[in-house]
């Protein structure tokens, strides 16, 4: 504690008497400064305790002992000593009445005290306060860093940080969640918080901010040692910080940051693994990868997965998505197999985990966003959307099969302009919406030209007819009353078909090309939206 009134008061070789202000002596006392000014204020910087002698004021005048006392208090002084014997035998009355009035504690100070005497015991008792504070600070450091190299997860460190700050920590991940907190009680007050980090996060590091409400005070400190901010620090107290708590709160971010460094360097080698061990899965290998994968990845390939494959126009977009997918398996203690390839991301994950819910909450946010009208023009990132093209479940002698279901559910995406589609929409769903493709189009267009031109001349209405009888499934008396006509006019409007086609329709494939030309040309598909 640094040193106050009331410890002066209480030291006994100085001697001091309280005058006024005696319920104000645990205001702390910064510095002690002597000063026979008539007006010292403009050289004072607060929480000093001036010592004056009164040789050039009128101490005995109210008036300007009021004026006096006013300025004093209004500059932040603690307290005032008045020395007696020296100009006045005694504390004048019209200093004590202003120093009451205005609530600004009055010591006397004997004769026999010097006010070198006082200097000495403030600047003594200020620094055994930081000499107690520093040491305070190293030994939370030495307790941080042992938490930290326990090896634990950061768990640890915060709960030891909360200890040393008489409050709560917390540690978000590069997506603002919450990754842990310490105490358990201050989860929702982290929560809460989400916002002011991504905020946060905007800014390069090394960043922080104040924020506070009627709790407490809070501090966010940004984690990262470049300009791309890899998670934040919260510290919530109820005061600003002391020293010894300063430092507790720069060892914790210091080794936080060295931690989160340490894990992006972990986490290259194990992508590097986890290719190594997709490799392997796409040519067959299961058993070799499994026995290359290890503890690392083993029990991702012991139950059902997800293969997915998202692609953007730049890298830093399936970044973003590689980081909550990673934050949500992390948060689960889920295995997630994430191997970056250029502008595409390949990921492995749980069936029904963590990180398949991240990845479609990412995608579901990307098109929120986009359906919003824009306020201003978009950045270079928020253009670089992201498309994903997720697989059904599937086991580790089927991953090349989910490759190429990814693969074509990612192409489908693209072509619908979806941020996400799965493989199961396109197995259960119609095969209708495929059509729009501007390939196919043309390929009906081609298709039924030669129909076209002949109806168009006005000798018959052969594309009508053949969509009828296909309909009917060959059926010549229903396709004939659905068109009106004599079935034999059927009959001889299908072998002019023939004729000018070059093709049997007696060939299945031929009646499907048909009928799927037909449904691409007559009526165009509509994109899901």
């Amino acid at each position: 504690m640094p040193p106050t009134l009331a410890s002066l008061v209480q030291h006994s070789a100085l001697k001091l008497t309280v005058r006024a202000g005696a319920d104000r002596l645990d205001a702390p006392v910064r510095w002690a400064h002597a000063s026979e000014l008539p007006d010292p204020v403009p050289y004072m910087e607060g929480g000093e305790f001036l010592l004056v002698t009164a040789t050039n004021l009128d101490a005995e005048n109210p008036e300007a002992m009021r004026r006096y006392v006013r300025r004093l208090a209004g500059a932040g002084v603690v307290g005032l000593g008045f020395a007696v014997g020296v100009n006045y035998d005694d504390v004048p009355q019209a200093l004590i009445d202003a120093a009451e009035e205005e609530g600004l504690p009055l010591l006397e100070v004997p004769r026999r005290t010097p006010f070198l005497a006082i200097a000495k015991a403030v600047s003594s008792a200020i620094a055994a306060d930081q000499y107690r504070a520093v040491t305070a600070g190293f030994e939370a450091q030495r307790e941080l860093t042992k938490a930290a190299l326990a090896g634990d997860g950061p768990s640890e460190l915060l709960c030891r940080l909360a200890t040393h700050v008489d409050g709560w920590a917390a540690l978000y991940d590069a997506s603002g969640a919450v990754v842990a907190v310490a105490p358990e009680w201050a989860a929702r007050r982290a929560a809460r918080l989400t916002p002011d980090v991504e905020r946060l996060r905007e800014r390069p590091a090394p960043a922080s901010v104040v924020v506070g409400d009627t709790d407490d005070r809070v501090e966010l400190q940004s984690l990262g040692t470049g300009r791309r901010v890899r998670g934040a620090l919260a510290v919530g107290t109820g005061a600003a910080l002391g020293t010894a708590e300063r430092y507790a709160v720069h060892s914790a971010v210091a080794l936080l940051t060295l931690t989160t460094a340490r894990s992006r360097s972990l986490q290259g080698a194990e992508q590097r693994l986890g290719a190594a061990v997709l490799r392997m899965l796409l040519a067959g290998q299961p058993d070799h990868a499994r026995a290359v994968a290890g503890d690392l990845y083993g029990g991702l390939l012991d139950a059902p997965f997800r293969l997915l494959i998202a692609e953007a126009s730049a890298p830093p977009a399936t970044a973003s998505l590689s980081e909550a997918m990673e934050a949500a398996a992390f948060r689960t203690g889920e295995a997630l197999l994430s191997v970056p390839e250029g502008e595409r991301l390949v990921v492995l994950a749980a069936d029904g985990g963590a990180a398949v819910a991240a990845c479609a909450a990412y995608a579901e946010a990307q098109e929120a966003h986009e359906a919003r009208p824009p306020r201003e023009p978009a950045t270079a990132q928020e253009e670089a959307q992201v498309v994903v093209g997720l697989s059904a479940p599937a086991g580790p002698i089927a991953v090349s099969a989910a490759y190429k279901q990814a693969e074509q559910a990612l192409s489908v995406a693209r072509r619908r302009g979806r941020a996400l589609v799965e493989h199961e929409e396109l197995a259960a769903g119609s095969v209708l919406p495929l059509l729009a493709d501007d390939a196919v189009r043309a390929f009906a267009d081609g298709m039924l030209r030669a129909l076209h031109e002949h109806d168009a001349k006005g000798r018959g209405d052969l594309v009508a007819s053949l969509r009828a009888w296909l309909a009917h499934h060959g059926q010549w008396d229903a396709a004939a009353a659905d068109l009106g006509v004599h079935r034999h006019t059927l009959r001889y409007r299908m072998r002019r078909v023939e004729e000018i086609l070059g093709r049997s329709l007696d060939d299945p494939d031929v009646r499907m090309e048909l009928w799927l030309a037909l449904k691409a040309t007559a009526s165009p598909a509509t994109p899901e939206p």
